[in-house]
């Protein structure tokens, strides 16, 4: 027996106990069913603007996973652009931003396409354009050789760091990965559900690459969904919910890869997450329906740009309390303006003010 999983003979012969995992695919099963069900049910419009949603959530969390905060303007802005969504407030992307929705968003409108390591390889490039991981310069598209030494999953100060995990020698994987890739692209007996979760286990667990591989894994994940939810618009984040659980993710994972072939805890855990990001996305969903019952039913409603940004803004994670010194600030305004903005949405009813004197401040009114 090895240390880590893929020291087992016939490692990726996974098992699992079906009495406590059959129930649970059922569960998600009739869950996603019934919401996508109702996804149908919306016109376009909505259907696209939960869908910007979901994708930019995924994005920006997917990347909060591993450490690194991405401006959500911008990927929003990037996802819109590709999308062919217009918004109230466009802003110009980086590179970084724009490599990460370029390879989700192929992912997902050609997850009927094999996946293919040329594929894997541009994905990774385009998540590292400038070469670099912060301010080491790294590997990018191809797997890595570790030329550096082993390719280890590490915490703490240097000097202290704890090993979680070390993954399979650079020698092994042009073997392993195909070995994946024949898996992914034929394999139609697992259930579907299933797959997308034991891929993301598979793939993060032989870490072909020098950097980027947590990313990679799900928007992996992201592809077998979306081939298994039939259609090429993305309503729920899995990432936006295990970002939430994010140490939990990780435990998981290293209890994983340090076991045997039985990966019912993880499959366990996993299934959990994705229900709860369909129930997040259910909550999602009535927002945006309640937007677009409100801005519809208000007689006379012509939002100037200001408050049309102002608005947007507040549907989509506005943080804190929104004041007229904030609005102003926002918007680029006088503070005069931004009175006189604030009180046409709270006559339209589209505001309500809360509190008084100078705590006073303003929320959407539904």
């Amino acid at each position: 027996m090895g240390k880590y999983i893929y020291e087992w003979q016939d490692w990726t012969n996974f098992t699992w106990d079906s009495e406590k995992i059959l129930p649970l695919i059922a569960q998600v099963s009739a869950a996603r069913g019934l919401f996508l069900g109702k996804m149908e049910l919306l016109g376009l419009i909505s259907q696209d603007e939960i869908h910007l949603s979901a994708m930019t959530d995924e994005i920006a969390k997917s990347a909060k996973i591993e450490g690194e905060d991405l401006d959500i303007r911008q990927i929003r802005s990037s996802v819109a652009h590709r999308l062919g969504i217009e918004l109230d407030e466009s802003v110009t992307s980086e590179r970084n931003v724009d490599g990460i929705v370029e390879a989700t968003l192929d992912a997902i409108h050609n997850s009927a396409s094999p996946l293919t390591k040329q594929r894997l390889c541009a994905w990774q490039a385009a998540l590292f354009p400038s070469g670099y991981s912060g301010l080491r310069q790294i590997v990018v598209g191809r797997y890595r050789d570790d030329s550096c030494g082993e390719m280890q999953v590490v915490s703490g100060a240097f000097g202290r760091q704890k090993v979680h995990y070390q993954a399979p020698p650079a020698k092994d994987l042009e073997r392993e990965m195909s070995r994946f890739l024949i898996w992914f692209n034929q394999e139609a007996n697992l259930e579907p559900v299933l797959k997308a979760l034991v891929a993301h286990l598979w793939f993060v667990t032989l870490h072909p690459f020098e950097d980027g591989n947590g990313r990679l894994a799900r928007i992996i994940s992201e592809m077998q969904l979306t081939k298994t939810d039939g259609t090429t618009k993305r309503f729920y984040s899995l990432s936006a919910r295990i970002e939430k659980e994010k140490k939990m993710y990780y435990q998981v994972l290293e209890h994983t890869q340090r076991g045997g072939r039985d990966i019912t805890p993880y499959l366990t855990w996993s299934l959990n997450c994705l229900a709860e990001a369909i129930k997040t996305s259910e909550q999602n969903w009535r927002l945006v329906i309640a937007k677009h019952r409100l801005l519809h039913s208000i007689p006379g409603y012509q939002p100037n740009p200001r408050q049309k940004k102002i608005v947007d803004m507040l549907f989509n994670g506005f943080k804190g309390h929104l004041t007229t010194s904030k609005y102003a600030l926002i918007t680029k305004t006088s503070q005069d303006t931004a009175t006189r903005d604030i009180a046409q949405l709270v006559l339209w009813g589209i505001l309500a003010k809360v509190g008084g004197g100078r705590s006073s401040h303003y929320q959407l009114s539904i």
